[in-house]
């Protein structure tokens, strides 16, 4: 089994990559999105994101626990859930002014939140009380809400994760067998339903956590017959590919991916599970310290996420307008260029603004030892 700070280099990597994956997903007329994982398979970059935000978790709750205290573990991501929350909205701002500003120079662009920004010149309060409620999630900042409402899942989550797993499990599963009615009832502007159905995509969440809870990877796979599993992994994956590319229809119904579909499910465990075994030989750990600014990224994520929709919006408008909506294929590599710099820049941007806003803060003078000694005299 691998050391603690191995596992979190791969993990590193893997959240850079998707965060990467996810900002050429967003842009209509990127070339380099025509081979990501949405390409060949049922799934795409949102379970990976997902399972490894459950992974990352688990990890960061068990070891808040173990060094401090369970109640300390849960009222950090209970604080967590609050951070979550505000970059929901931080995110769901920077949607609504990228769409203002660039409307009157390309307004034609999809992927605009332009009916949003509508609706909040027209009736404000409305809007930015819809806001506030979830019921209006502008664009890309519609996957946090979700994360808000799991990181207050956490407390309970992980302790049944750590001593009673299958029951988490089957609790889970439940869950997401009535997802689809429960999304129906989830708080909504003019009855949208959400992008991403909380209901549904907990499970990824929960795999992501039993994942780092339960060694069931390593028992398996260190088995003599774990080579099955293997094996059986990549047929999965090549059926799936087969069926993606010559048997389904090249736009499924929204709800296949907003209520997690089974099939999404099972092709995500798959490609997981050949992952595995690539950190499990040491192949991602290479990669990862060959390319480490990926990894930087991924430790970042919270903020690469929230500049990543910005960067996708934008590219994605500009490249729109240019091409009129047509594949250029220069043009398109492009702005995978102009998008991939410029995400790949945001961790040093945000060390460097943290580190001038740390220099301005005030420092405040030492007590002499005297002197506090005298006080706490009195």
């Amino acid at each position: 089994m691998q050391g603690k700070s191995q596992r979190l280099v791969e993990l590193d990597f893997f959240r850079g990559l998707v965060l990467l994956i996810i900002v050429v997903d967003h842009i209509g007329g990127s070339m380099v999105s025509r081979f990501t994982l949405h390409a060949f398979a049922l799934n795409d970059a949102a379970e990976v994101f997902v399972f490894l935000g459950g992974f990352a978790t688990a990890t960061a709750y068990v070891s808040l626990a173990e060094r401090r205290s369970e109640s300390v573990a849960r009222r950090r991501f209970v604080k967590r859930a609050f951070e979550l929350y505000r970059a929901f909205l931080i995110t769901a701002v920077l949607m609504l002014a990228a769409s203002f500003l660039l409307r009157p120079f390309f307004g034609h662009a999809p992927n605009l939140a332009l009916h949003d920004l509508d609706s909040l010149m027209a009736e404000p309060v409305s809007s930015i009380t819809q806001i506030l409620t979830f019921e209006r999630q502008p664009y890309l900042a519609a996957v946090l809400p979700m994360y808000a409402l799991f990181a207050l899942a956490v407390p309970l989550m992980l302790p049944l994760a750590r001593t009673k797993p299958w029951i988490l499990l089957g609790l889970s599963l439940a869950l997401w067998a009535f997802a689809p009615a429960i999304g129906e009832y989830l708080p909504s502007a003019e009855d949208n339903l959400w992008d991403f159905n909380p209901a549904a995509w907990q499970l990824m969440f929960v795999l992501g956590v039993l994942a780092r809870c339960q060694p069931v990877y390593q028992r398996v796979s260190a088995h003599r017959l774990g080579w099955i599993v293997s094996a059986g992994a990549v047929a999965l994956i090549a059926g799936m590919a087969y069926y993606k590319l010559l048997v389904l229809p090249p736009v499924l119904d929204s709800a296949f991916k907003r209520d997690l579909a089974g099939p999404r499910i099972v092709n995500f465990l798959a490609i997981a599970w050949i992952c595995a075994n690539l950190a499990r030989y040491g192949v991602v750990k290479a990669i990862a310290n060959r390319l480490p600014w990926i990894g930087a990224v991924g430790r970042d994520g919270m903020v690469a996420f929230v500049a990543g929709t910005v960067i996708s919006l934008v590219v994605d408008s500009i490249l729109f307008t240019l091409t009129d909506g047509l594949i250029d294929v220069p043009a398109g590599l492009a702005a995978d260029a102009l998008a991939i710099g410029a995400l790949l820049a945001v961790p040093r941007v945000h060390q460097a603004v943290a580190g001038w806003l740390g220099s301005r803060r005030p420092i405040s003078k030492p007590v002499p030892a005297r002197v506090a000694a005298d006080t706490r005299g009195r």
